[in-house]
């Protein structure tokens, strides 16, 4: 498994920016928590899921809905739920 540099962090964290706080919170939460223990297929579930809408990944991040369509991997159902406890 292959580090994150700083560098990965940094456009990670910038990716990860939103415009609703609810979804910042909760991104930065899980990110503070577990940025250094992400993988590479982590770090790509995640820049896939941070193409959703704003208001479509609140609703997943919240448990109103499920990840839809290529949203619906694997890897990012495993990442949505380890936020949905933070």
């Amino acid at each position: 498994m292959r580090k994150l540099s700083d560098l990965d962090r940094a456009r990670l964290r910038w990716r990860a920016r939103r415009g609703l706080l609810e979804n910042d919170l909760i991104i930065t939460r899980f990110l503070d928590q577990y940025e250094t223990e992400l993988t590479d297929t982590d770090v790509s579930a995640l820049s896939l899921l941070f193409e959703m809408s704003d208001n479509d990944l609140l609703d997943v991040l919240l448990g109103r809905t499920e990840p839809p369509g290529v949203y619906d991997t694997p890897d990012i159902r495993r990442l949505v739920g380890i936020m949905r406890k933070l």
